[in-house]
């Protein structure tokens, strides 16, 4: 776990430098190296500009390194699990009953009353049909 956490603090401190000298280029070579055009220059305009962009590019293979090497220190427990997770599936295993078929209760023990395929007649109410469904339409 510390080696992830010391890749991913030095991932963070690349990008935010490579974000930095990026902007401090300009497209059309000025940039940084435009602001030295005194005659006491410690680096020349060429050199400064040779400058930000090899630091450029040191930058982003040193990112590329670092996120291709993160891949071999991220943490893996797969294996180990949280007591509250392991107490969850115990519970849901002791208390998981195998479906079983449905059956009709027997005859006379059940609370509603035994009709013999017939409704009971209510106002208003269409009749009853004695175990006849319609047949579907078919289709052309």
């Amino acid at each position: 776990m510390g080696a992830y956490i010391l890749v991913s603090v030095l991932i963070l401190i690349t990008c935010v430098l490579l974000g930095l000298v990026v902007l401090v280029q300009n497209s059309k070579g000025g940039g940084l190296a435009s602001n030295f055009s005194s005659s006491n220059q410690f680096m020349g305009v060429r050199k400064t500009a040779d400058f930000l962009e090899k630091t450029t590019w040191t930058l982003a293979i040193v990112l590329l390194t670092l996120s291709l090497f993160s891949i071999f220190v991220i943490p893996r427990n797969a294996n180990v699990a949280s007591s509250s997770d392991t107490e969850l599936r115990q519970l849901i295993n002791e208390q998981s009953a195998p479906v079983q078929d449905f059956q009709a209760p027997p005859a006379g023990q059940g609370t509603a009353p035994a009709t013999n395929g017939t409704a009971p007649a209510t106002k208003g109410a269409a009749p009853a049909t004695q175990g006849t469904t319609p047949a579907p339409a078919e289709k052309k």
